[in-house]
């Protein structure tokens, strides 16, 4: 197991910020390169145990929301399949991989701005480690960076 891990500030209030993650079918609004995501069975996008299925770069991703909690402000979830690694970033492409994800918010007081941190665990085979942190070290602050331009636009 290894994990992916970033976190940056948000020049915005935390409570505008968990306004627009903490539904789990969000992804589109905030995420550059998801055209539609789909709550399955019915369940509200803050239900834990929602399974969202989101087109990202045209790939269907299936994932389940694990916890999620508006005092904390934070929500877990983890690929009901495992994800393949893109096509050509690659000499070899590693095995799919198992993954689990937190985005956690916290108020920072001074400017009301918002910690945001985002660890992946990720579940490579042997000997994979790299270029799947590698991968989750390049995709998470661009997931950072689109959060913070939509936000701005907002």
């Amino acid at each position: 197991m290894i994990t992916a891990y970033y976190s940056s500030i948000l020049d915005q209030p935390v409570d505008r910020v968990w306004g627009m993650v903490r539904d789990f079918n969000n992804y589109p609004v905030y995420i550059d390169g998801v055209t539609e995501s789909l709550i399955e069975d019915d369940k509200r996008g803050d239900e834990v145990g929602a399974v969202r299925r989101f087109n990202y770069s045209g790939n269907w991703i299936r994932q389940r929301l694990l916890r999620h909690s508006d005092d904390a402000r934070l929500l877990t979830y983890q690929g009901i399949d495992r994800l393949a690694f893109p096509p050509g970033l690659a000499a070899r492409s590693p095995a799919p991989v198992a993954y689990e994800g937190t985005i956690r918010l916290a108020r920072i007081v001074d400017g009301e701005r918002t910690f945001i941190e985002w660890p992946v665990v990720l579940d490579p085979a042997p000997g994979e480690d790299a270029a799947w942190r590698a991968l989750f070290m390049d995709w998470i602050p661009q997931w950072t960076e689109s959060l913070r331009r939509t936000l701005a636009r907002a």
